[in-house]
């Protein structure tokens, strides 16, 4: 008798896809948003003055790659639905 069925495989996936995601961003937060005082001296601060860091930290590499795609997931499939497909 199976313990796990094969029908839960795609559920297991896609749980662990999201849990790794949601650790991805917990540890990305924690060590390099520069709102998070993990440092003693940083802790005895009311405001930090980290201008710079705060933008670094917001116009990461994946933001500025994306700022330059078209906002469209599906660009074929959505010009097919509209009727703006190109006719050889």
């Amino acid at each position: 008798m199976r313990w796990l069925k094969p029908e839960v495989y795609p559920l297991l996936g896609a749980m662990t896809f999201v849990t790794s995601m949601c650790l991805f961003q917990l540890t990305r937060n924690v060590f390099m948003n520069p709102d998070v005082r993990i440092n003693k001296d940083h802790r005895k601060t009311s405001v930090l003055e980290n201008y710079e860091e705060g933008e670094k930290y917001a116009e990461h590499r994946l933001r500025q790659f994306l700022r330059t795609r078209p906002p469209e997931i599906m660009p074929t499939i959505n010009r097919f639905f509209s009727g703006t497909a190109k006719e050889n």
